[in-house]
């Protein structure tokens, strides 16, 4: 007969210390259950404490395997893309090269330069024309992507000087100075051009510039006959000045005939204070590198003849003053001129320094101000 105990089991009658035994077990007689039926719900009993033990185990390794949820992020506003270039700075910058204010390079801002630029055409009476298109389309020539070109421009300036010529690194630095851009900005205004013969570009509406060839400016001759007659010197006046790091020339009548931004020494090498006057004009010139002159140059540099070309130490042309190693003088990169320093002499762009070179002769006044 099977019976029924009532009274929780204890560690005394069952043998295990933590086993959770159901309420009501079969009584064992002499080890074994009593009936068929006994052994079957054994059985079903040790069935069921297995089925609770695994899936325990299951979830508690689901529970360590699952990630834990990473809280919501907030939402953030998202800022706007910055354009490429602004329209309105490049319509002024044109507007003003064209008009003889030369804002620098054109990259599409209303930098220092350009602002100040502005301000003098302003006070000269000049207005920024807004029907001026500011670009034009240009097709690259057989001629331009076959001249020769400098990729791999060292920075030592030894290694300069074992160089045949210091000629543009690619033709897009060539066209951004020939229209007077950066290469950044004609790579924007032109996503998908690759620069070669035949394509045709986007460029800024300005006087195209070519570096001329090397030749040294002519001092005007006398009138036949009249020999020890005074040189004729242009009445123009070049005024350079530190705080605003401009260059102006005035006519006769104080009119402004150029403007341009430029780059006027250092605290090593400071711009010299006063007047003096041009001496001649070197265009493509070669640079005669005397490291003793340069605060920062190499200890062991020595003397060298650095060659000629756009990406040379003072660009494609070199005005000679009266004040010893001083000059004024273009530049390998433009996008400097106005906002770093100089070893002391007066730089421009490439263009100005041509432009400025064709409105002076031996004699004409140069004042460097504060």
């Amino acid at each position: 007969m099977m019976t029924f105990s009532r009274r929780r089991p204890t560690q005394s009658n069952t043998g295990h210390k933590k086993t959770r035994v159901l309420r009501f077990l079969p009584v064992l007689e002499r080890g074994r259950l009593t009936t068929v039926a006994g052994r079957w719900l054994w059985v079903l009993v040790c069935a069921c404490m297995l089925m609770v033990s695994f899936g325990g185990v299951v979830e508690a390794q689901s529970q360590k395997r699952r990630p834990a949820k990473k809280p919501a992020a907030k939402s953030a506003t998202k800022k706007p893309v910055a354009p490429a270039f602004d329209e309105k700075a490049l319509q002024a910058q044109v507007a003003l090269d064209r008009a003889g204010f030369s804002p620098g390079e054109i990259d599409g801002r209303m930098g220092t330069s350009t602002t100040r630029a502005l301000d003098a055409f302003t006070k000269n009476g000049g207005t920024p024309d807004a029907t001026i298109e500011a670009l034009v389309t240009y097709k690259i020539t057989d001629e331009d992507a076959a001249a020769s070109f400098t990729p791999n421009l060292p920075e030592d300036m030894m290694e300069k000087a074992s160089l045949p010529a210091l000629a543009y690194r690619n033709l897009a630095e060539a066209l951004g100075e020939r229209f007077h851009v950066s290469p950044a900005l004609l790579k924007s205004l032109n996503p998908r051009a690759t620069f070669v013969a035949g394509e045709e570009i986007r460029v800024p509406n300005v006087t195209e510039f070519v570096p001329a060839a090397a030749a040294a400016a002519p001092a005007p001759a006398p009138a036949r006959g009249r020999q020890n007659e005074a040189i004729a010197v242009p009445a123009v006046t070049v005024t350079v000045r530190k705080s605003t790091s401009d260059l102006v020339v005035t006519d006769s009548a104080g009119k402004v005939a150029f403007y341009a931004p430029v780059t006027t020494g250092s605290e090593h090498d400071p711009l010299p204070i006063g007047e003096w006057k041009v001496n001649g004009v070197q265009k493509n010139p070669t640079f005669a590198y005397n490291p003793d002159l340069f605060w920062d140059a190499d200890a062991t540099h020595a003397k060298a003849k650095i060659p000629a070309g756009p990406n040379n130490p003072v660009g494609v042309v070199w005005i000679d003053i009266s004040r010893p190693h001083y000059g004024l003088h273009g530049t390998p990169e433009p996008s400097t001129v106005g906002k770093t320093s100089s070893h002391g002499c007066v730089r421009l762009t490439n263009w100005d320094a041509q432009k400025l070179a064709a409105m002076v002769r031996p004699g004409t006044r140069v004042v460097f101000a504060e």
